[in-house]
């Protein structure tokens, strides 16, 4: 298969700054093509007898399993920490046809969307993961009374978009006019994260700093007193922290008794500590989900086509192959206006 559109993920940033894990040693090898969600062209199919997805021709969505555990969800991701697998940072390579999902025949929407799927599939299956245990205690409520915050990211855009459907009050911090737009726009109220400079968890050095102190006291006091509005003195039902160490005491703080803390992401640190007994007084769930399960791909798929769950038209930025070092540099910075930033190995 050759790759068309390759959509830039936040373990791409991680592989390349070689944390939480250096995925070259992890995996046994001296180097890694990575990229494991995009738009493919499958160049030819070697069928064996199978009855295999994918023909020769087809635009597919590659489906970013290397291992599977004997449930179908993923142990080891394809083009990241799976042994022997090759990415679409690749002009053209090979791999098992059965991770290849078609684009929907005649579909609405173009390739730049499709290729942001990554962002969707795994907010799919984290928000059913998530309201599912949610629903485990409060059982009767609307929706409407109840508020999902989510801190800023492509997934948590994606999550929050099947909030809104399921009725529930939506809110999401970003850090620029762009973003704050983009999300008002799309009927998620829009939290400015400049207005809580110092909301982040101070690091080793900073902490014997009583200003330093000070200041992140002063923005966490201010960032609950906003989820506290807006959710009618009750904190947020479900939070949506993709983000991790930096801001986790503050997402509990600001988390709804019988509330629900849902994560499928770490980007800004994976190790975390909370209260036990608070906790469970609190009757607070802690979600985890890693990818999604292979067999429900299809499923969501014919989700995104028919009901439009789909990254908007036109809110992608598509590098060029040559320009990867840019994007990576970019991501890596924050200088990405968009959730959706994708990259093009081969032309259409």
């Amino acid at each position: 298969m050759e790759p068309i559109l390759g959509s830039w993920e936040a373990n791409m940033d991680h592989a390349l700054t070689r944390s939480p894990i250096d995925v070259c040693s992890s995996r046994g090898e001296d180097s890694v093509v990575l990229g494991n969600l995009g738009v493919v062209r499958v160049l030819d199919v070697r069928r064996g007898g199978r009855d295999l997805p994918a023909r020769e021709g087809d635009l597919c969505l590659l489906m970013p399993f290397g291992r599977r555990d004997r449930y179908d969800y993923a142990e080891l991701a394809y083009a990241y920490d799976c042994p022997g697998t090759i990415g679409l940072l690749a002009r053209r390579t090979k791999l098992d046809a059965r991770l290849l999902l078609p684009v929907p025949d005649g579909t609405a929407y173009s390739l730049p969307q499709w290729a942001a799927y990554g962002r969707f599939f795994t907010a799919w299956d984290n928000w059913q993961k998530a309201y599912g245990c949610w629903r485990t205690q409060v059982i009767d409520d609307d929706p409407a009374g109840h508020l999902v915050f989510g801190w800023g990211g492509g997934v948590s855009f994606a999550e929050l978009l099947l909030a809104r459907r399921a009725g529930f009050r939506v809110a999401m911090t970003a850090g620029s006019d762009e973003r704050l737009a983009f999300l008002r726009e799309h009927g998620i109220t829009p939290v400015d994260r400049r207005r809580f400079p110092d909301l982040d968890l101070p690091g080793r050095r900073e902490r014997a700093d009583r200003d330093r102190s000070h200041r992140r006291r002063a923005s966490v006091e201010a960032f609950l007193e906003l989820v506290h509005d807006l959710s009618d003195g009750h904190g947020a039902s479900v939070f949506v922290d993709n983000i991790g160490e930096p801001l986790y005491d503050v997402t509990l703080a600001a988390l709804a008794r019988e509330g629900v803390v849902t994560t499928c992401g770490w980007k800004a640190g994976m190790r975390v500590s909370h209260l036990r007994g608070a906790e469970s007084i609190s009757r607070h769930i802690h979600v985890n989900t890693h990818v999604w399960r292979l067999p429900d791909s299809p499923g969501i798929r014919d989700f995104m086509e028919a009901d439009g769950w789909i990254a908007p038209k036109g809110s992608d930025v598509i590098y060029d192959f040559d320009q990867v070092p840019e994007l990576a540099d970019d991501y890596a910075n924050g200088r990405i206006g968009s959730y959706f930033p994708l990259y093009r190995v081969n032309p259409l």
